[in-house]
């Protein structure tokens, strides 16, 4: 971690604060227009371009009048000198600074990320990680910033598989325990599912902005007759779906093919690779690598049914919601997704978009994209996710409940009279 970027950080904004303070050729303080708040988005952890950070939620208020930032790190620059890193995604200024990766990395990042924090001038401090919510809690009591932490999944359960069985209940009443402390210290809590609220005191309180579908004009799949083309989106590896993924394209029709769009994360890549190359597959798979988020609804949309295979031995599986599934409701796929997710199922069941299966079976898989091969079927589903994904589930609906939030905190500025806002 890059101490020295932080500090940097920390000393420009206490430079730009003083230099603030000094008159200015004769203008005086009621002379000039309000500035609207500053929020800063504030990550340990997720990309300069995270889709919820910043193309959903900092989007969305940077439109709405809000300045805001997206203080980050860049994992690929953490092995050299770290100068100031920024760009602007989406009306949202992104600054980044490098440092090393893995948790030890992560807890050197703290004290140079509360500084930076505290130091930013910012009126909301909207934290995306425990240990980014500590550094909000922290920087907000000495800059007098509102603190807002983001809970994107069910953290408690998050360490379970790399802990003993026998350990696992003391790791989750632990976590539990920080996430309600934080929860109180902060003047509010969002949920990417409304489930998680449920580790925080008084979770009816918290404000619910879920993962759904950015609007796009890029046009859905045209469904016709001919070999299938399943894909998948994002992250992926084991407890993903990864080799039954390989398992069922050996149960279906020669001509399928399989493309995957993201990469796997595990480390069991390379054995799936070599077990695609055993089992006479490595021909139908297209592994796409990452693509920029502007061109990706057109790219789900060369396919024709979208995997959401998330595997059932995690609880944030189990409370899944993620952003592949609404990917491929806009691009007009019909998805096969897991039969033991509460709020996915309830998605795909009341959009009428796709089939509920066990993920753990290959046999229950390929079954599914053996009844898809009808194109009249996956036309049909495909259009109901396809609109669904344009209201009922459409992330404007969700931002609603985002910016009256930020009203309530960090009102903007009312125009005076006698001009337009």
């Amino acid at each position: 971690m890059s101490e020295a970027h932080l500090v940097a950080l920390a000393t420009a904004a206490s430079t730009a604060k003083h230099a603030a303070a000094e008159p200015a050729a004769a203008l005086t303080t009621a002379s000039l227009p309000e500035e609207p708040p500053l929020v800063l988005m504030l990550s340990m952890a997720h990309p300069p371009e995270d889709i919820r950070i910043v193309r959903k939620e900092g989007a969305s208020l940077a439109k709405a009048g809000w300045r805001v930032r997206h203080l980050c790190p860049d994992l690929a620059s953490s092995n050299r000198r770290a100068d100031t890193a920024r760009a602007a995604l989406e009306g949202v200024a992104i600054e980044t600074f490098a440092r090393r990766p893995g948790w030890r990395g992560r807890l050197a990042a703290l004290p140079g990320l509360i500084r930076a924090a505290a130091a930013s001038r910012a009126r909301v401090i909207h934290a995306h990680e425990p240990d980014s919510w500590l550094a909000a809690i922290i920087a907000g009591w000495w800059s007098g910033a509102r603190v807002v932490i983001d809970v994107h999944e069910h953290y408690p359960s998050r360490l379970d598989t790399r802990l003993p069985r026998a350990l696992r209940p003391v790791s989750r009443a632990v976590m539990r325990g920080f996430c309600r402390l934080a929860g109180l210290a902060a003047d509010a809590v969002v949920v990417a599912r409304q489930d998680l609220a449920r580790d925080f005191f008084r979770p009816s309180r918290a404000v619910s902005a879920r993962n759904h579908a950015l609007p796009s004009d890029t046009a859905p799949r045209a469904h016709a007759a001919g070999p299938l083309t399943l894909v998948h989106v994002g992250v992926l590896g084991r407890t993903r779906g990864v080799f039954q993924m390989l398992d069922t394209l050996a149960l279906c029709p020669p001509g399928t093919r399989l493309r995957l769009i993201g990469r796997i994360t595990d480390g069991s890549g390379a054995e799936f690779h070599a077990r695609a190359e055993a089992m006479g597959l490595a021909d139908r798979i297209e592994d796409g690598g990452w693509v920029a988020q502007e061109a990706l609804p057109a790219e789900v949309a060369r396919a024709d049914i979208g995997l959401v295979l998330f595997q059932p031995v995690d609880i944030n599986h189990r409370l899944a919601l993620p952003h592949k599934l609404f990917d491929c409701m806009l691009a007009g796929l019909p998805v096969i997704a897991p039969d033991f997710a509460p709020e996915t199922a309830a998605v795909v069941h009341e959009a009428d978009c796709g089939l509920l299966v066990d993920t753990a079976d290959s046999a229950a898989i390929a079954a599914a994209v053996a009844q898809l091969a009808d194109p009249a079927l996956r036309a049909r589903l495909g259009a109901n996710g396809r609109r669904a994904a344009l209201a009922r589930f459409g992330w404007p609906e969700e931002a609603k409940h985002l910016l009256a939030l930020y009203q309530r905190l960090a009102p903007l500025p009312v125009a005076p009279k006698g001009e337009r806002a």
